[in-house]
């Protein structure tokens, strides 16, 4: 099993998603949690199209940190 970053942005209607590690793969939906099954599904759909082909399915490297910025 694979754990991916996933970027959760607001937007004007809801939100969207994308995984940095998997360039193209989005979602959006105006509640969040349906955005995050979206998302899933966006990821889990075309990786099991890779692993039946043969294909290499992407390692994840994405990494998020926060970091703390004094404004002032």
């Amino acid at each position: 099993m694979n754990t991916y970053t996933v970027a959760f942005e607001p937007t004007a209607t809801g939100y969207r998603a994308h995984i940095p590690d998997l360039p193209g793969y989005v979602a959006a939906a105006a509640a969040m949690a349906e955005t995050r099954e979206l998302i899933r599904e966006a990821i889990e759909f075309p990786v099991e199209g890779m692993l039946l082909l043969g294909q290499a399915v992407p390692s994840p490297t994405a990494h998020v940190e926060e970091i703390q910025v004094a404004l002032g």
